[in-house]
């Protein structure tokens, strides 16, 4: 998990820079529709759809806006289908990036991706490329505001949590996928308000980067972020205190 703290911190304050660009919306609205469209609309029989209204509603996205991504996706009114899409590759110094997409052009989203890793990073990789680098874990982060270390231990470990990690004000909860949807139910369960739940790729190792190494890395991780048809950004750097 070194590292792992780090990165997630550098993810959380970048959140906040885009929701004022509206861009988390947009990325939230994206992710009810495909949610929607492949679990059908029912909140409470579709586990993916609960969890992006959810983190929707953590991001104060009016229901009004909710509503209609779910009726688009639905068929009750006119809606775009979005495609699932992952791609592997790898940034300057080594550092291995998986990033996630979800696009209506697939032409449009592969061209866009492989252009950013052609001019900031060492390539667009195969599928698989890199994914053997990392994990797939749920991820759940909320405000310690006053709560036990020890009671919130409790509360996971019991549900079946990998790990605990306490940074700067907000705890963060790992989870495998299978125990993903109990720990975070045991959290809601206990009156804990969640910030943000999601499934995430960890790295298994590290690289560690710093100086101008550590700035190339954050710019291909920006220009990505900035994509229109990119979800989220994964990576396997390890930025040092310099950073």
């Amino acid at each position: 998990m070194s590292g792992h703290s780090k990165w997630s911190t550098i993810k959380r304050k970048k959140a906040v820079i885009d929701a004022k660009r509206g861009k988390i919306f947009t990325k939230l609205i994206k992710e009810i529709t495909v949610a929607a469209k492949i679990g059908g609309g029912d909140i409470d029989a579709n586990p993916r759809l609960r969890l992006a209204v959810d983190n929707a509603k953590a991001a104060n996205m009016p229901m009004d806006n909710i509503e209609r991504a779910i009726k688009k996706a639905t068929g009750e009114l006119e809606g775009v289908t979005f495609l699932e899409l992952m791609y592997e590759g790898y940034g300057p110094s080594g550092v291995a990036f998986i990033v996630e997409c979800l696009t209506d052009n697939k032409n449009r989203t592969v061209a866009e991706v492989r252009h950013l890793f052609t001019k900031y990073g060492n390539g667009l990789g195969e599928s698989g490329s890199v994914a053997w680098m990392f994990d797939r874990k749920g991820v759940i982060t909320f405000p310690i505001q006053g709560k036990s270390e020890d009671d919130i231990l409790e509360i996971i470990l019991e549900a079946g949590a990998d790990d605990l990690q306490t940074e700067e004000e907000y705890f963060e909860v790992t989870t495998s996928v299978d125990s993903f949807e109990d720990v975070r139910n045991a959290l809601v369960d206990s009156g804990i308000e969640i910030e943000n739940a999601s499934l995430q790729w960890i790295a298994k190792n590290t690289i560690e980067v710093s100086g101008e190494a550590a700035e190339k890395v954050e710019r291909l991780y920006d220009m990505l972020e900035d994509s229109d048809d990119v979800q989220n950004v994964y990576s396997n750097a390890d930025f040092s205190d310099e950073v």
